[in-house]
């Protein structure tokens, strides 16, 4: 077998930044890493590739592990490549971000990582260049989902409009005006009124809406310009 002659092998690792919607705020999961350098303190739930996987596989598989979750909308981020970002070994890592349900879903975290949700400013610190990694992660979200309605994948199945709109405030941290906000999502045409009220929050109630599955997928850039300038928010 033929090998690169004088070149070095460098460890090459997946971390994921899994972010979850309660029905009020932005949360995310992490971890207390159980072994050293950094051993419990708060991590991303991470691995390392293994020598017949592709990076997808790998993401796929340590958030598989954590959540029990399959198929959920995940996305690659950029590589971190510091030479010293981890003092064990020369490692780079490709960290990717997930969008979970967290009420959907919380059953099934696995225990064993001793994880939990925490509001985005008021997470601890985290081990090596994983804050750097989420806020990363945290801009990339909101470019996203100014131009595609990718922030479905936090929702339950039905939804009303008030929580929708809690979700983008959350993600955007900041206030949209209702009456602009609902014009324009049902401007995109990709929800469909179900005759059912959600009334925990007032006797008049809310209606459920749910997500037009088949017009999603085939127009994902249907909130173009849907936040307005966002890129202050980016």
């Amino acid at each position: 077998m033929t090998q690169y002659a004088n070149q070095q092998h460098i460890l090459v690792a997946v971390d994921c930044i899994i972010f979850g919607f309660d029905g009020k705020d932005i949360k995310l999961l992490l971890i207390q890493r159980g072994f050293e350098p950094e051993k419990n303190k708060w991590s991303l739930m991470g691995g390392f590739l293994k020598p017949n996987e592709k990076l997808d596989e790998a993401a796929n598989r340590v958030l598989k592990q954590l959540t029990g979750l399959e198929g959920v909308y995940l996305e690659q981020l950029q590589a971190f490549s510091d030479t010293d970002r981890d003092p064990e070994e020369r490692t780079i890592s490709i960290p990717y971000f997930a969008l979970i349900d967290i009420q959907q879903y919380e059953k099934q975290i696995n225990e064993a990582y001793h994880p939990e949700w925490y509001l985005l400013n008021k997470k601890p610190r985290l081990i090596f260049d994983h804050d750097d990694m989420v806020r990363l992660a945290q801009k990339h979200l909101r470019y996203k989902a100014a131009l595609h309605p990718i922030l479905f994948e936090l929702l339950p199945p039905k939804f009303t409009i008030p929580q929708l709109q809690n979700l983008y405030e959350a993600v955007y941290d900041t206030i949209f005006d209702s009456r602009n906000f609902t014009r324009k999502l049902m401007s995109t045409g990709l929800l469909v009124k179900l005759n059912e009220k959600d009334k925990t929050g007032s006797k008049k109630g809310a209606f459920y809406y749910k997500l037009d599955k088949r017009k999603y997928k085939a127009n994902m850039a249907a909130f173009l310009n849907f936040v307005p300038k966002a890129e202050k928010y980016i």
